[in-house]
């Protein structure tokens, strides 16, 4: 059981490391390497750290295809999100110039976008929140915090992304390349306390009841 416990936080610590670097090594690198800062996350693509987004969001679609949820609607949730971000990963967002075909694989660039985060967005807001226990303990309480402030963090970056545009935020301040880091590494401190890299339980000790994924 021990063995099965420290798996789960192995999983949720992955999952959780490579989103909160993501953002932060595809900028430095891509700065490093050519000296630019891109519009957004998924215009890296087309950068030479390409292989290390396009492989960071593939690993975390597979860690969550392993993942599994609470019944057959948290499972599809994971599943849904894992295969929104190989999708996004291995059809790239349109490019400059771009020509019908590639428009149209921009466009379903998008959709698994949408598809990803807004799936995350539900791990943080409902599915890492229950409980196997009806009086969560204070950390479990403070977790749900964390949880919450997460989930909420990537809806209105999300919500601001599609607004920059009627609300005129000039382009050279590149809106969707920080609301984009702001979500994705919402959503890794998410799994980091989830693993509870974060917010772990004092006493060292887990009842088998927590190998679920409440926690």
């Amino acid at each position: 059981m021990r063995g099965l416990v420290h798996s789960y936080l192995f999983l949720r610590r992955a999952i959780g490391t490579l989103g909160l670097l993501l953002p932060l090594v595809l900028i430095a690198g891509g700065y490093l390497a050519d000296g630019r800062v891109l519009s957004s996350i998924s215009g890296y693509y087309y950068s030479p750290v390409r292989d290390i987004f396009v492989g960071a969001m593939c690993a975390i679609g597979v860690f969550l295809f392993s993942y599994r949820g609470y019944d057959r609607v948290d499972d599809l949730a994971s599943d849904v999100a894992a295969v929104a971000a190989i999708g996004l990963a291995l059809l790239p967002t349109t490019p400059p110039d771009p020509s019908e075909h590639a428009k149209l694989i921009g466009v379903l660039h998008l959709v698994f976008a949408g598809i990803f985060f807004l799936s995350l967005a539900y791990f943080c807001l409902v599915l890492f929140r229950k409980s196997d226990d009806p009086t969560p303990t204070p950390r479990k309480a403070a977790r749900n915090r964390v949880y919450v402030a997460c989930g909420l963090a990537i809806i209105g970056s999300l919500a601001l992304i599609v607004a920059s545009g009627p609300l005129g935020i000039p382009g050279e301040l590149r809106p969707a390349l920080w609301l984009e880091t702001v979500a994705t590494m919402a959503f890794g401190l998410a799994w980091l306390t989830k693993g509870e890299a974060i917010l772990g339980d004092l006493s060292g000790e887990r009842a088998p009841t927590e190998v679920s994924p409440a926690g």
